[in-house]
């Protein structure tokens, strides 16, 4: 029930976007997103966008420490100037790490001040740490063997994928990348933001499961980032942990 409730949600949020809006592309550590967003809400405060708008030149310089850098970046970010759009562009061009994915988010948000200023409409932006593309968000989902000790079969691994594919083809998706492990199986995908997220990939296990029962009914869907393996297998066993304790409690 948790979880319906929280994929529902998701649903909601995603159905009710205005038609304007914007997807950040790159994939960008959430940690780094949450950062910058809460730098960004206290810079506010301080209203100092001019003056690093002024001392924009300093983000080339590689003796200015990364703390001053972020501060310029931020600021100038919400400055309405094609020349500091010019200039995140051209940082993000030439840097690298995690200051890379910092001016990112800053050029996003210069690219998104410019359009509400050419088309005088407020546009709402959209971050995951997955990114995505146009219109659609980049998922990562995980489909669970029955059989947890052993990898599909080819003929099961080609049925997965090819349904996969099928059903992604029927919501206008893309299909990016899949890797077979010992006890599941993962997939990257792209989905239109007002796809059901849920019931297509529910979809996905119905179909397979006509052809020998060989997929759980449990899936793991993120779009915040891609799951090592063991972070896969953790995650499974704090679901069955919980899951335990529920049936201890009834």
């Amino acid at each position: 029930m948790e979880e319906d409730k929280f994929y529902n949600n998701i649903q909601k949020a995603l159905d009710d976007l205005p038609e304007n809006f914007s997807i950040l592309e790159e994939q960008i550590d959430v940690g780094i997103q949450m950062e910058y967003f809460e730098f960004a809400r206290l810079l506010k405060d301080r209203d100092t966008s001019e003056e690093c708008f002024e001392a924009r030149e300093e983000l080339f310089d590689k003796d200015v420490d990364e703390e001053r850098k972020k501060e310029i970046l931020t600021a100038i970010a919400v400055y309405d100037d094609v020349k500091a759009y010019r200039t995140l562009e051209k940082f993000v061009e030439e840097t690298e790490g995690d200051l890379k994915q910092w001016g990112t988010l800053a050029l996003q948000e210069s690219r998104m001040l410019m359009h509400s200023s050419l088309l005088d409409e407020q546009q709402v932006f959209i971050s995951t740490g997955l990114g995505g593309k146009g219109k659609k968000l980049r998922y990562f989902v995980v489909f669970l063997s029955v059989n947890e000790n052993e990898m599909l079969t080819e003929t099961q691994q080609k049925l997965l994928k090819d349904e996969l594919i099928f059903e992604l083809n029927k919501q206008e998706g893309v299909f990016e990348s899949m890797d077979f492990m010992e006890g599941f199986s993962s997939a990257l995908v792209m989905l239109p933001i007002t796809a059901e997220i849920k019931d297509t990939f529910q979809n996905v296990i119905n179909e397979c499961n006509q052809y020998g029962g060989f997929l759980r009914e449990d899936m793991v869907i993120t779009n915040v980032k891609i799951l090592s393996r063991s972070e896969i297998i953790q995650l499974i066993h704090q679901k069955e942990n919980k899951n335990n304790n529920e049936l201890e409690n009834e």
